[in-house]
């Protein structure tokens, strides 16, 4: 998935999977993923997606400060 934010173009095929949080099973409504990405030029963002009923009813990118990729690495 490719997304830009703020002239800047977050692409899950260009950039390096770091970690993946998974909540809830295969298949559940409210389940969701959560993977950890780091750009060429050393940005982060999170690819999201998830079931109908949850917080990630479509995929989305989300960029992430240094820190808050940090943060969430540590919330495993």
């Amino acid at each position: 998935m490719k997304k830009i934010i703020c002239k800047v173009e977050y692409d899950t095929e260009a950039s390096q999977f770091v970690d993946k949080h998974v909540f809830g099973t295969y298949g559940d409504p409210a389940g969701y993923e959560e993977c950890l990405f780091k750009t060429e030029g050393g940005k982060f963002f999170l690819y999201v997606s998830g079931g109908k009923d949850s917080k990630y009813a479509k995929e989305d990118i989300k960029r992430l400060s240094p820190a808050k990729a940090e943060e969430w690495l540590a919330n495993q």
